[in-house]
């Protein structure tokens, strides 16, 4: 037996992105459907061989449903989650609404598994910031053999992680370089995306670190460690889709880079391509499309005593969204939720 699955916000990127890893990942659903805002209403969509219609969001039913994966931002998400948590629908939310809310699990499946158990508090599971899923599923394999102190991370972000209008921006202007006449001005970021990078995304706080730094910081606390020190700065680059990180770890103790690098060829959800040599390191480019958060780079940092530097790479609207959001429903069906 499978289960009643609900995509939520199934015409965007990462919506239409969960439809094909379901189909992929040869989920076991026994019925699908898949939600819109009313002006998207009767819009198709592809799910493997069928084609589906979006059904209206405001007056969707849930009771019934096993699942629902949202794919919609905090607004919508605030206003239907619940709705669809009380008829006994558990949500599984890609928005920031509920990652920091102590009563809803923040889940990698290949770092803490388990913390999907917890989902009954509110029938609510959240999906991590793209940037956070990565850098975790790289961390968590280490941590557990020589336990990490300090974190110091730099991220090169693809446009897609801020959805349709900003990938069209960096195609339009790109387009506007070459083509006199066709020029376009920012909207979606701060400053021109193409050929260009931005040490901003999402809001400044107080401290003059932006909320996409902070997001990374309170979250890596709570999928691994609550006493992992983390600073980030996190760029907007001009690459469509696939983020990439440096990242460089202290850690409480030793870690040869050739034993890391056996530990991490083992753990789950990655792949090392780590040759010391022209092209031996995947780029965004490569990544895309694919499962795997891949590891290049690493190396001992000799400027401190315990130090590493890893380089990771992942599709941001696979690992960073969609994908997770599935393999946290394959984790719920296992452990929770079991059929037949």
């Amino acid at each position: 037996m499978g289960y009643n699955v609900v995509v939520v916000g199934a015409t965007g990127n990462v919506g239409r992105e969960m439809l094909n890893i379901l189909d992929e990942r040869a989920f076991p659903v026994d019925k699908i459907a898949v939600l819109a805002s009313r002006r998207s209403k009767g819009t198709e969509v592809s799910f493997g061989e069928k084609t589906l219609t979006t059904e209206d969001l405001d007056t969707f039913d849930f009771t019934g449903w096993d699942i629902a994966l949202f794919a919609v931002g905090s607004d919508a998400t605030k206003t239907y989650a619940p709705r669809a948590a009380k008829s006994g629908c558990v949500v599984i939310d890609n928005s920031s609404l509920y990652r920091y809310d102590p009563a809803v699990p923040l889940v990698v499946p290949e770092v803490n598994p388990e913390a999907v158990e917890q989902y009954t508090a509110k029938n609510i599971i959240a999906n991590p910031n793209c940037s956070t899923a990565q850098m975790v599923v790289a961390l968590k394999p280490l941590h557990d053999r020589a336990k990490i102190k300090r974190v110091v991370v730099s991220t090169y972000q693809s446009v897609s992680g801020g959805g349709k209008e900003a990938i069209n921006e960096l195609w339009d202007q790109t387009k506007g370089i070459y083509v006199p006449g066709q020029e376009k001005e920012p909207e979606k970021f701060t400053k021109q995306i193409a050929f260009n990078v931005i040490p901003h995304i999402d809001v400044f706080l107080d401290d003059g670190s932006t909320k996409e730094e902070w997001k990374m910081v309170a979250e890596t606390k709570k999928i691994v460690d609550t006493s992992i020190k983390v600073t980030a700065t996190c760029v907007r680059v001009p690459v469509f889709v696939g983020h990439s990180e440096s990242i460089n770890i202290e850690f409480e103790e030793f870690l040869d880079e050739d034993e890391a690098r056996d530990i991490l060829r083992e753990a789950p959800g990655i792949m090392v391509i780590d040759k010391r040599e022209d092209g031996g390191y995947v780029t965004p480019v490569e990544c895309v499309g694919d499962f795997a958060t891949f590891i290049s780079r690493i190396r001992q940092d000799s400027t401190i005593d315990n130090g590493l530097n890893i380089w990771v790479v992942s599709d941001n609207l696979r690992k960073g969204a969609a994908l997770n959001a599935v393999q946290i429903a394959e984790t719920l069906g296992a452990r929770c939720l079991k059929k037949g």
